[in-house]
């Protein structure tokens, strides 16, 4: 089932935390510290659940079945010894039009990811890649740990700089439509303050036109000439 996330545009995991409190929803929210590779950015997908377990190769068997806009949600249990994903894994996931990649865990590659302009999720950089190899879990592409959180593809997972929010795909309008209401009220206020700043900004500006026309410089000097005249024919000088 696709979501529309035209419904979600300009709500963050901020809103969202928000509007499961005042519904009495536990949020289901990624660790701390687990943040964008370079900030600024915003993503909104469905979760693409995959567990590592020592090889890139699984990454590449889920990316190869994945839904354009989806996010690639990576289970490393929560390593900071390894780097399970680089530039190779990213670069396969940006040809597979998928919105992004959040690992429970590291990346590296950094400089090429950012080449790449793939938003990923981690808790930072680490050189080093695998040593070992595990056996794959049996769950490995239905579903996904990320911190105290499991999740699969029935969530929607929405990331930005302060962090990610899990959340089930079939109640994600429902959840959202209260603060939707209210960003869109606010992005509408701060839209119309604009243009009023603008407006007024125009309004009192000095104009460049007067009222009155100037006096004709072939006027002013022919009245100029007749009243020497009659100053010269009366014995006056002018002065």
């Amino acid at each position: 089932m696709m979501v529309d996330f035209q419904d979600l545009e300009g709500l963050t995991p901020a809103h969202f935390a928000d509007a499961c409190q005042q519904q009495g929803i536990d949020p289901r929210l990624a660790p701390q510290g687990l943040g964008p590779m370079v900030t600024g950015v915003h993503v909104t997908g469905r979760v693409l659940p995959v567990r590592h377990s020592g090889s890139v190769d699984i990454f590449i068997e889920v990316i190869s079945q994945a839904e354009p806009g989806s996010v690639l949600v990576i289970d490393d249990n929560g390593r900071r010894d390894q780097a399970c994903i680089g530039d190779l894994v990213a670069g396969e996931a940006k040809l597979a039009g998928l919105a992004g990649i959040l690992v429970w865990g590291c990346h590296r590659d950094t400089q090429e990811i950012r080449a790449l302009g793939l938003p990923v999720f981690s808790f930072g950089a680490f050189p080093s890649g695998p040593r070992t190899a595990s056996e794959r879990d049996p769950d490995a592409l239905t579903s996904a740990r990320v911190g105290d959180v499991v999740v699969d593809a029935g969530h929607v997972v929405v990331a930005d700089d302060d962090g990610a929010i899990f959340l089930p795909a079939d109640k994600v309008r429902e959840i959202g439509r209260p603060r939707g209401r209210f960003v869109n009220a606010s992005i509408s206020r701060r839209n119309f303050s604009r243009r009023a700043t603008l407006s007024f900004s125009s309004s009192a500006s000095p104009s460049t036109s007067t009222n009155t026309p100037p006096i004709p410089r072939t006027r002013c000097v022919s009245t100029c000439k007749r009243s020497a005249g009659r100053s010269r024919r009366d014995g006056c000088d002018g002065s």
